[in-house]
């Protein structure tokens, strides 16, 4: 960062990501994909605790939440979210109600806490430990619509609490104060007492982390696994796993970006380059880590762009083309300077059509691989 540049971060731009995230499939691939490893887990008493590293809109929560249910629809669960976003937590928290209805012995957290931080729900940092913002909620209601009238009061709260600032170093928002708030059904509070954390007793030890697309993808892999992976597999419970999802660039999207940026690799850390730098760093503290690229029914898998079929077979409208190009550059995690120069003409519309036409929509790839605790 030179200047008075501002350092890039790829998702400050909240119509790029709604805009993605509704018309692309991306979030229900993943909820499936996790749902594949749930009959794994071995979960033990008090609860079945799960891990998201980076909640977004919740959709992805909610889905694993669901399948969970199937799964185990008698174990209580303690779900931690890490969200820095304020809009993303109230996207959260407007699919909770559902949840909270058919499986009522859950207690969900949500947090603005750093990656080495949040599994733990503690501050590293003795002065943000003094300050944390914790908040203990009991939801009256067993109904949906009870329960979401509920969570509706919180948001003076959340917009006070999930208050930001810019990293001078990476542009990353990081939280003002450290927050929690922990939410649960008032009428199973009995039931509940050894699974909803406390301040300042640390929280560990997770059946599942979620790690979907936590880092920017052209960071390098040592970055990645000290900041975030390194931390997150530490968490694990005897018996938990830990799922990264990343893209991999290996689809028509890529396509796409290298019709308009020739010679683009935003994608340089694909798993086994991943996989081994954490095994180096795990390897003294958490010898018994296992890790392993899925065989090939789960290691690869891809979503599309939402698309009517004649919207591809005869002529791509505007709006289909418009979508295809944010999904592409959203994925490929262009900067918005070089979006504004690209779409100053219109060669990135053409491109974006013929990629379309050629493979009869659009789909991106994803990678994941599984590091898990061995019993």
């Amino acid at each position: 960062m030179t200047g008075g540049e501002r350092p890039f971060r790829f998702f400050d731009n909240r119509e790029k990501y709604l805009l993605f995230v509704t018309t692309c499939s991306e979030k229900w691939a993943i909820g499936q994909r996790i749902g594949a490893d749930l009959g794994a887990l071995d979960p033990r008493p008090p609860a079945l605790r799960v891990f998201d590293a980076g909640t977004g809109d919740g959709t992805v929560m909610a889905s694993v939440l669901r399948q969970l249910h199937g799964h185990y629809p008698t174990v209580p669960f303690l779900v931690v979210g890490k969200e820095i976003s304020l809009e993303d937590v109230r996207l959260t928290l407007e699919k909770l109600p559902d949840r909270f209805s058919e499986h009522p012995q859950t207690v969900v957290v949500l947090t603005n806490l750093h990656y080495r931080e949040a599994p733990a729900l503690c501050p590293a940092d003795e002065t943000a430990r003094s300050r944390i913002n914790w908040r203990e909620v009991a939801l009256d209601g067993r109904t949906a619509h009870e329960l979401d009238r509920r969570i509706n009061d919180l948001r003076p709260t959340l917009a006070d609490w999930w208050k930001v600032r810019m990293s001078p170093k990476t542009g990353n928002p990081v939280y003002v104060d450290p927050s929690v708030i922990v939410l649960y059904r008032s009428d199973h509070r009995f039931a509940l007492d050894a699974v909803i954390p406390r301040p300042g007793v640390p929280v560990g030890d997770y059946d599942l982390v979620i790690a979907a697309q936590p880092f920017r993808a052209r960071h390098p892999a040592d970055l990645k696994v000290k900041l975030v992976l390194e931390p997150l597999a530490g968490a694990l419970a005897p018996g938990g796993r830990m799922i990264t999802i990343q893209a991999t660039g290996q689809d028509p999207g890529m396509e796409i970006i290298r019709k308009v940026w020739p010679g683009e690799e935003p994608f340089r850390t694909p798993g086994p380059v991943l996989i081994q730098e954490l095994r180096t760093r795990l390897a003294a503290r958490f010898p018994e880590r296992e890790f392993s690229i899925d065989g090939d029914s789960h290691a690869f898998f891809r979503y599309s762009l939402h698309v009517m079929p004649n919207e591809v077979t005869e002529n791509i409208g505007t709006s289909t083309r418009l979508a295809a190009w944010n999904a592409a550059v959203y994925v490929a995690q262009i900067d918005d300077e070089r979006i504004t120069r690209a779409m100053s003409g219109g060669a990135y519309l053409d491109a974006t059509a013929e990629v379309v036409a050629r493979h009869g929509g659009l789909w991106f790839v994803d990678e994941s691989f599984v590091v898990a605790r061995r019993e």
